[in-house]
């Protein structure tokens, strides 16, 4: 008997946590997570564009592990993370809305002395994006 159960259990919770899963929106809608990964595109293009600013490398690891712990704390594996992560059409969208962010502060794509005043007014700032970028 007790076998029996432990299947009928074992089966239960594998049911429950599908329905769980699916219940749980994908992770291209968690607010905060897309946030956060706009804010790191933002600072790689100032910093591939403007010769006078460089990456602060550890604070952007660790910024980047502070997105997968929230991630991971809101219930997606660590699967479904990098599936995330390493998604074309995703990372598409959001160096677009990284660019829409930029251009709407005055960037002119192709101009890379455009990206150096944004770049400085955020490290300025000391905003998310001027905490992960260094000036030269």
């Amino acid at each position: 008997m007790r076998p029996i159960l432990s299947a009928v259990l074992a089966v239960l919770m594998a049911t429950g946590t599908v329905h769980a899963a699916e219940a749980r929106p994908p992770l291209r809608e968690h607010a905060e997570v897309n946030r956060g990964l706009t804010v790191i595109a933002i600072a790689d293009m100032i910093r591939k564009n403007c010769d006078s600013i460089e990456p602060r490398m550890v604070r952007a690891y660790g910024y980047m592990r502070e997105l997968k712990r929230v991630a991971s704390a809101a219930g997606y594996s660590d699967r479904e993370i990098d599936t995330y992560v390493s998604d074309k059409a995703e990372k598409k969208r959001i160096e677009d809305s990284a660019r829409a962010w930029l251009v709407a502060r005055g960037v002119r794509p192709g101009e890379g002395a455009s990206y150096c005043p944004v770049g400085r007014t955020e490290i300025a700032r000391n905003s998310q994006v001027g905490v992960l970028l260094r000036a030269r």
